[in-house]
């Protein structure tokens, strides 16, 4: 029997390990930033579309990135010798949501930022919990990710690329960084992988933000 918990205004959330096999966990809520904050504090976080309630899921499997294992072949790092990127941190928050709610993906139809989506991460960038990369080439924003921060883990939202390596540019630059442990990936890309992405349990993911 299928069981999805359903929030009200009250400021909790079930048992991360009750998740449905899909990581389906909870419906309704709020997306406040105090309802944000303990959500990701506990390895949960919003994904739906325009049409749906409010879904939070938590999966039983996350894809993280370890910063001092990030893969970068030769041809990126002569990219990144090149000097042509210039990377910034939390100047544009605003315009890089933006620019990945807009981007085009494959086998997607829409995106999941949706406007109310884009206000509540606003919100809590402007609370010190969002945190955004940037991609400049030749004055112009070219790529970016943003995330939210717990700790010194990165949960890492959407990322986007106007010309070919801007987001590995962002990725690797977040990752050499120095202020994180592990980065959030959330779901399996062949992309990801290949910078080396690997697959954890939700009980040794949530111990990293314990930590």
């Amino acid at each position: 029997m299928i069981m999805i918990f359903r929030l009200d205004e009250r400021l909790i959330f079930p048992k991360p390990e009750l998740a449905e096999p899909d990581g389906l966990l909870a419906v309704g809520g709020d997306l406040s930033v105090q309802r944000l904050m303990l959500a990701y504090q506990n390895g949960i976080f919003p994904w739906y579309s325009d049409d749906t309630p409010v879904l939070w899921y938590s999966p039983h499997e996350r894809f993280v990135l370890f910063p001092d294992k990030v893969k970068i072949s030769k041809s990126m790092a002569k990219v990144l010798r090149s000097g042509g990127f210039v990377i910034t941190v939390n100047q544009q928050f605003e315009q890089v949501i933006t620019a990945c709610a807009n981007m085009p993906r494959e086998d997607q139809d829409g995106t999941w930022i949706t406007s109310a989506m884009q206000q509540a991460y606003l919100k809590l960038h402007a609370s010190g919990y969002a945190h955004s990369y940037e991609v400049w080439e030749q004055g112009a924003l070219v790529g970016g990710l943003y995330g939210v921060q717990v700790g010194k883990v990165f949960c890492g939202e959407s990322m986007f690329s106007r010309v070919s390596n801007a987001s590995k540019a962002a990725l690797i630059s977040l990752c050499k960084s120095g202020i994180y442990d592990m980065i959030d990936c959330q779901f399996h890309t062949p992309h990801l992988e290949t910078m080396g992405c690997q697959y954890i349990s939700r009980r040794v993911y949530n111990s990293y933000l314990r930590q």
